[in-house]
């Protein structure tokens, strides 16, 4: 029994090492393709194409419940079971390998085709994208092949040949040659070290030019200085930010602005080589613009604030900010644009992204007087990388996901009936303007607190039309009218605050805010397809 059991012990270490090799060739095919990604660009990695493709073909409820169970780290959660599933494809691509050299190899080849495939047909991807991930695939056949062959069965070290065997061990030996000697361990081992070493070397160095362009490019951005714009927004009024512990601050600091976009890697661009063009129907001259040439013209500066459609009832994704820009409708008039108002072709705005992203904006609205602009600058600084560096819209009174493209590269003017952007093509609405709303931060949901005089406080925005009232009532009672603290324009959200007498127990707080058009927020909750959450924000405390 003995000899059987040696040789099942083998076939397992032998399975074991198959699916090494397969999981080395993985490694091989991503630092490989690192490299190559370096001398394309970054997008054509494979795990970002594959990724991006991902989001692009996700139901809307699947997203929105990763952006509330993941926040900000959905994206790293998305990579990881990217990186968990190849890890598994490629171990069966390694015992396949074991019984079939050839369709080990083809398995191999097909990682590196369906990379290519998907990163040449990304929105904004192009042919030369694929070449990463189709030579990724190479080095994944090549690797595979050369650890696999160590480890095919037919071979016995000369020391197995030479030991004695009685007539059972001789009948058995076609099945005991497939066992690993300690010879054909040490040459998987050689041939193992030999990609291992191979892929590091091409991952640390395709790493390096990557880091190497983003270092360069963060350096080129801060070295910049925004000109002091000609139209500056007003100091903020006194007392426009209460400063009570546990709410937000009237401006959200850049670190903590929210984030909300499907690139898997932020765009690092360098402001001297970005271009962006004004083109489409209605556009009698169109304008090509430089980074410089926007700087060189009056820019303006506003307190706004912006609000995410994916933003739950109380939710995280709003910010208010002091952007400096260009006004975008006198630079739509330079180009020969007029409004459909005033007899124009063009009803749709359609702002794409330098990763391909493509928002649509009412044409009517981006021309109707308010201040939507190509903004720069973000409190006080040329914008984050990850706020859009170095350009991007701002439109006050709508949605994000309809006009607030970051890293902008070009704006087309068209119709809604003739193309629709990409989160029309997903089930959203067309045009998202902003739902009046408010949210309670303190106290926080879940808290115990003293008994006594305790400050309500929170934040309202309806942006472009403005807050006039914000309402409090404890368990379910008489509405209480809140203070609210004042605010520079009806563009920007507003603090309030209510002094409530907590009396020992459990306690259900809710709050609704009423704009200056004499809108109430409406109690019936609904979620945010197809154009924003309503309902009234409410959490339960304990008072001591």
């Amino acid at each position: 029994m003995a000899p059987a059991a040696g040789r099942g012990a083998g076939r397992w270490e032998r399975r074991l090492f198959a699916a090494g090799s397969g999981v080395l060739a993985a490694v091989a095919a991503l630092a490989v393709a690192e490299l190559c990604a370096a001398l394309v660009r970054p997008e054509a990695r494979p795990v970002t194409a594959v990724g991006g493709a991902i989001i692009d073909r996700t139901p809307i409820a699947v997203k929105d419940w990763a952006i509330r169970t993941f926040g900000t780290a959905d994206k790293l959660v998305l990579q990881i079971g990217i990186l968990t599933l190849l890890t598994l494809f490629a171990v069966a691509v390694g015992l396949i390998a074991l019984r079939s050299l050839r369709a080990g190899a083809v398995g191999a080849a097909l990682f590196g085709v369906f990379g290519a495939v998907t990163a040449a047909g990304r929105p904004g991807g192009s042919a030369p994208d694929a070449v990463p991930s189709l030579v990724g695939g190479v080095a994944a056949v090549a690797v595979v092949v050369l650890l696999v062959r160590t480890l095919r069965p037919g071979r016995r070290s000369a020391t197995d040949a030479a030991e004695p065997t009685d007539t059972a061990e001789a009948t058995e030996a076609p099945a005991a040659a497939g066992v690993l000697s300690s010879l054909d361990r040490r040459r998987f081992l050689r041939a193992a070290s030999v990609a291992a070493a191979a892929s590091a070397g091409s991952g640390l160095l395709g790493n390096r030019l990557l880091s190497s362009g983003d270092a360069e490019a963060e350096a080129a951005r801060d070295s910049l200085t925004i000109p002091r714009p000609g139209d500056p927004a007003p100091p903020l009024p006194p007392g426009a930010d209460l400063e009570i512990d546990g709410l937000a601050p009237f401006t959200t600091p850049n670190k903590d602005f929210y984030r909300v976009d499907t690139a898997l890697r932020v765009p690092r661009l360098d402001a001297a080589e970005w271009r962006m063009r004004i083109f489409g129907r209605g556009v009698d001259r169109e304008l090509e613009l430089t980074y410089r040439d926007l700087l060189d013209r009056e820019l303006v500066e506003r307190d706004i604030t912006l609000t995410c459609v994916s933003n739950q009832v109380g939710g995280p994704y709003v910010g208010n900010a002091r952007w400096i820009g260009v006004p975008l409708a006198p630079l739509l008039r330079e180009a020969g644009v007029r409004p459909p108002s005033e007899g124009g072709p063009a009803d749709q705005l359609v702002a794409r992204s330098v990763e391909g992203m493509t928002l649509g904006s009412p044409v009517d609205t981006v021309m109707d007087g308010r201040d939507a602009m190509l903004a720069v600058g973000m409190n006080g600084e040329p914008l984050p990388f990850r706020n859009g560096f170095p350009v991007r819209m701002v439109v006050p009174g709508l949605y994000g996901y309809v006009s607030a493209c970051k890293w902008l590269s070009e704006i087309e003017l068209t119709t809604f009936d003739d193309f629709d952007v990409y989160w029309v093509e997903r089930d959203w609405a067309a045009r998202g303007p902003i739902k009046t709303m408010s949210r309670i931060d303190t106290p926080r949901g879940f808290a115990t607190i003293p008994a006594g005089t305790v400050p309500v406080a929170g934040v309202a925005w309806a942006q472009h039309t403005g807050i006039d009232g914000v309402e409090v009532r404890v368990d379910g009672g008489e509405w209480r009218e809140a203070r609210l603290a004042p605010a520079p324009s009806e563009d920007t959200w507003r603090q309030w605050v209510w002094d409530w007498e907590a009396e020992p127990g459990s306690h259900r707080l809710e709050v609704r805010a009423t704009d200056s058009s004499g809108e109430t927020q409406t109690e019936e909750r609904v979620g945010t397809v197809p154009d924003g959450a309503t309902g009234w924000h409410s959490v339960v405390v304990t008072v001591d």
